[in-house]
């Protein structure tokens, strides 16, 4: 449009606003909580290129903030894996009591728990993998993180004083026999994760409820050994 002495004030001024629009700089995406950002898209990028691909730069570039914004939540990338672990522990937890408990415990809770804890690996193996790979150095420096681990380990070792105290398992030492169930269903949870056990998943739920049988079946109360309350 050409401009001209006769041209309407009106019509300046309407053209003169949108000039004004066009060099207002775009708005910075918001985030509504931006350490939940940071939180999904670190196991985003550890399930698509493991751990070592984790820096808070990345995650922060794929976010599009600006690192005085991530400084604000994590100091390093050490601070971010641990928060990723913790929020590992207390969905494991949680997942642990639920099977338990929705089994009515007993043996039922026993087995649930175990289900769970291989489908829990399986459904959140970016967790999982912080969880148990890099936890003995992130442990040291953050005490919460070592905190929700015990608390999740404490499920297990609750469960087994459960049994114990209603003669469906041996009195063996509890921590020590948490450890060994501990270790033995773990291994199927690595195995399952790092592809070991093939695609089909079926196969790890298989193994998982074979194992779980065999430890029952070896930590069990024998009617030898049943006190004669039991025994009656």
């Amino acid at each position: 449009m050409m401009l001209t002495m006769s041209t309407p004030a009106h019509t300046l001024a309407v053209m003169a606003g949108t000039h004004r629009r066009r060099r207002k700089p775009p708005v910075p995406y918001h985030h509504g909580d931006l350490r939940r950002a940071l939180l999904v898209e670190a196991a985003r990028t550890i399930r698509a290129e493991g751990i070592e691909a984790v820096t808070l730069r990345a995650v922060g570039a794929r976010l599009g903030v600006s690192r005085t914004a991530l400084y604000r939540h994590f100091a390093d990338k050490s601070a971010l894996l641990a928060a990723v672990a913790r929020e590992g522990f207390q969905r494991f937890r949680q997942d642990l009591i639920e099977a338990w408990t929705d089994a009515g415990g007993g043996r039922a809770g026993f087995t649930a728990m175990g289900r769970a804890y291989v489908h829990f690996a399986l459904a959140n193996s970016s967790h999982y993998r912080v969880m148990f790979g890099d936890f003995r150095d992130l442990s040291t420096r953050d005490p919460e993180l070592a905190a929700d681990a015990s608390a999740a380990f404490q499920v297990l070792v609750d469960a087994l004083i459960t049994l114990q105290s209603d003669s469906l398992i041996r009195p063996d030492e509890t921590g020590q026999l948490a450890r060994f169930i501990w270790a033995t269903v773990h291994g199927i949870a690595m195995l399952a994760i790092d592809g070991q056990l093939g695609p089909d998943p079926s196969v790890a739920g298989a193994l998982t409820q074979l194992a779980i049988e065999r430890l029952h079946t070896g930590i069990a109360l024998a009617r030898n050994e049943a006190s004669p309350q039991t025994a009656e």
